[in-house]
């Protein structure tokens, strides 16, 4: 596998429920070929600091904003190759910066990162931003299967497919597999395009088509505010778009206000 270790593109995400996804796949199959590794479950460790300060910024739709993350492809073993990557936004082009080393490494580097003047540097950004954010600390497991695809005419178009997201904030260790909530209803998908300009114009008006809009859906941000809703003992109430969840008060202070932090993004 060839690993990259800088990204720099727009990315848009969309919502499809099971019939859009039948529909929209079906044309990409016929404009896009397959990533040569198929499905592949991705497996993340999303860090932040114990008042979540880089989710809760995220929230906030702030111009810039980052996050940290430890990925494998897979469910890993200590030896099992692992990134650590800081994605970051701004101005609605997305950032991103990795390096990779075994996973039983990544995890003791995160935990004590060392600033050595002879680091490339990446990894001197990586080790800053590990120092500068006292206290950080795995928060959330996060895993997804993901089909990807790029473009027949061009490699820097891709489409990506992410299914059976599954999230806990508790046992986070890649190595114990992916079990935990889904974060979304049963056959719901979130497509990723990635591009590094505009879209093809017979993509974006299938999408207008369907009536799929791009949204700032943020599987890290929907596990933080399902985490609070069980804490205040909420639950979820879907209705046919996932875009529209609301979580409805289980006590007698009934609906939670419509600027809750609940909202989906």
């Amino acid at each position: 596998m060839a690993f990259g270790v800088t990204f720099k593109r727009y990315e848009k995400k969309y919502l499809l429920n099971p019939e859009q996804f039948l529909i929209l796949k079906a044309e990409i199959d016929k404009h896009f070929k397959p990533d040569e590794y198929g499905e592949t479950t991705i497996c993340n460790i999303y860090y932040d600091t114990p008042e979540f300060l880089l989710i809760t910024r995220s929230i906030d739709k702030p111009i810039f904003k980052e996050k940290l993350r430890l990925r494998t492809y897979g469910v890993p073993n200590d030896n099992t190759t692992a990134f650590i990557e800081v994605k970051r936004k701004f101005d609605s082009v997305v950032y991103k910066r990795r390096i990779h080393m075994p996973y039983i490494k990544a995890i003791e580097h995160i935990a004590n990162p060392i600033i050595n003047e002879n680091d490339k540097q990446i990894t001197k950004e990586i080790n800053y931003l590990l120092n500068f954010y006292k206290g950080i600390e795995p928060k959330f497991y996060l895993s997804y299967d993901r089909q990807a695809f790029f473009y027949n005419e061009t490699s820097d178009i891709r489409v990506t497919f992410d299914r059976n997201i599954t999230w806990r904030d508790y046992d986070i260790d890649l190595r114990l597999g992916s079990y935990g909530e889904s974060l979304l209803p049963d056959g719901y998908t979130v497509m990723e395009l990635k591009v590094p300009n505009t879209a093809p114009l017979w993509l974006a008006e299938l999408l207008s088509k369907l009536k799929l809009y791009p949204t700032s859906f943020s599987k890290v941000g929907t596990a933080y505010k399902t985490m609070l809703a069980k804490q205040i003992n909420a639950s979820v109430i879907s209705t046919a778009n996932p875009s529209l969840m609301k979580y409805m008060h289980l006590s007698t202070l009934g609906e939670i206000s419509e600027n809750s932090i609940l909202e989906m993004e």
